[in-house]
C-alpha cells in the first residue's frame, strides 16, 4: 500500500521552529517530486515548498522564503520541511504530496501530485 505520513506538527510560540517529516511506505520517495502544502482554517490550500526528484531544484512560496527549507533523506525515505521564525499566520494543516514530474522540476501546485498524506497540524501562538 502506497502511503505518505506527515509528522512533527504541534503547538509552538511565535519565533519558534519545527521540523516536519514526510515518510513514505510502499514506494521510494527519490523517484518522485515532493511538495509541501498547507491549508489554514477558512482558506484554500497553498503550495509552500517543493523539491525535484534529483533534489537539485527547490521552490518556496514568497511567504515562507528564508524561513522554510525542504530537504531529502534518501536513507530514511523521508522528506523534511524545516520551519524557522514561525509566525501565527503559518498556522495550518501541512500536507506532503508526491508526483511524477520531470527529473529536475517541481512546482508549487497540486496538479500532478498523485499521493497525499493526511496532514499534520501546526499551531503558532502569538
Amino acid at each position: 500500500q502506497l502511503q505518505l505520513v506527515e509528522s512533527g506538527g504541534g503547538l509552538v510560540q511565535s519565533g519558534g521552529s519545527l521540523r516536519l517529516s514526510c515518510a513514505a511506505s510502499g514506494f521510494i520517495l527519490d523517484y518522485y517530486t515532493i511538495g509541501w502544502f498547507r491549508q489554514a482554517p477558512g482558506k484554500e490550500r497553498e503550495g509552500v515548498s517543493c523539491i525535484s526528484r534529483s533534489g537539485g531544484s527547490t521552490r518556496y512560496a514568497d511567504s515562507v522564503k528564508g524561513r522554510f527549507t525542504i530537504s531529502r533523506d534518501s536513507s530514511k525515505n523521508t522528506v523534511y520541511l524545516h520551519i524557522n521564525s514561525l509566525k501565527p499566520e503559518d498556522t495550518a494543516v501541512y500536507y506532503c504530496a508526491a508526483g511524477n514530474y520531470p527529473q529536475a522540476m517541481c512546482a508549487l501546485s497540486s496538479i500532478g501530485m498523485d499521493y497525499w498524506g493526511k496532514g499534520t497540524l501546526v499551531t503558532v501562538s502569538s
